[in-house]
């Protein structure tokens, strides 16, 4: 895959986690007892199927873009990986549970969102952003 071509998945993929993520914050502040009839409830649903399925896979897209870039150490881009995959899997799990349900509370997405899968998950995408957007920008100087 081409480092472009790795890049453009990830932006997809960032768009749908970190737009999921934003329309959970403000769907658990309505203090709704059901998404059922709500405005917004197709669009709450839709987000949350976006952010889940954008987590199939994260982890090996991470993995195509840091080889297409030549990132580094190769066993500890592993390891880290394997915890984001993990953090993923967890997140997607609760992601699918919500959206398993014929009413969405805001409380329940309250809770999802303070759930420690789902900050771990935001924390490891930033981490390894962090790290690529630094070779990127290493890779346009030389």
């Amino acid at each position: 895959m081409s480092p472009e071509a790795a890049r453009e998945e990830l932006a997809r993929r960032a768009e749908a986690i970190e737009g999921g993520y934003e329309l959970m914050l403000g769907y658990a502040a309505q203090g709704l007892h059901t998404d059922q009839g709500a405005a917004n409830s197709g669009q709450l649903r839709d987000h949350l199927t976006r952010f889940a399925d954008a987590l199939t896979g994260l982890s090996g897209a991470y993995r195509d873009c840091a080889q297409a870039l030549g990132v580094g150490p190769q066993d500890a881009l592993d390891s880290f990986l394997e915890v984001l995959s993990r953090d993923a899997a967890a997140t997607q799990a609760a992601l699918r549970l919500l959206l398993g349900q014929t009413g969405i509370s805001s409380q329940m997405v309250d809770n999802v969102n303070a759930s420690i899968h789902v900050r771990a998950l935001l924390t490891d995408v930033f981490v390894v952003d962090e790290i690529l957007k630094g070779f990127r920008r290493l890779g346009e100087v030389g």
